[in-house]
């Protein structure tokens, strides 16, 4: 769909909602299995520091990803343009792509850090890895179809 001064964005609108869904998937993520539970760092492959280091520069990219989705939804509602289906399509496949992409490459394949360590990993990587397969799914379903902008005059 083309995108005018006044008609529906939708490549856009998905965009926004991706970024969104992958910076609040981060920022959950940073914030209560890094900094409140202690279960692991970004990188627990060195020093303490270095994980540490590296939590802060993870949380930055999370929040970078939020607010630049957030300036392009903000475009989108300035020029009447959104599409609030794709827009919420996108955040849940945001969410669930960085859900199992964090799951699968970065905890088995990079081995940078796991949920949680001195445990059984099964159920936990099993409640990340369909939690995430679950919002892709969602988030596909409110991509496929016709959705409308709303008029926010």
């Amino acid at each position: 769909m083309t995108t005018t001064a006044a008609g529906p964005a939708t490549g856009r609108s998905v965009l926004a909602g991706v970024l969104i869904g992958v910076g609040v998937a981060a920022f959950i993520d940073e914030t209560v299995f890094h900094q409140l539970l202690h279960w692991h760092h970004f990188y627990d492959g060195s020093t303490l520091e270095a994980g540490l280091v590296s939590d802060g520069v993870f949380h930055a990219g999370g929040w970078l990803a939020i607010v630049v989705g957030l300036f392009l939804f903000a475009d989108l509602q300035r020029r009447r343009a959104t599409v609030p289906k794709r827009v919420w399509g996108g955040g849940f496949l945001g969410w669930g792509a960085f859900q199992v992409y964090d799951g699968l490459f970065q905890h088995k394949v990079l081995g940078l850090h796991q949920i949680r360590y001195e445990v059984d990993l099964l159920p936990y990587d099993l409640a990340w890895n369909i939690s995430g397969a679950i919002g892709v799914v969602v988030g596909a379903v409110l991509l496929v179809g016709r959705a409308r902008a709303v008029d926010a005059r």
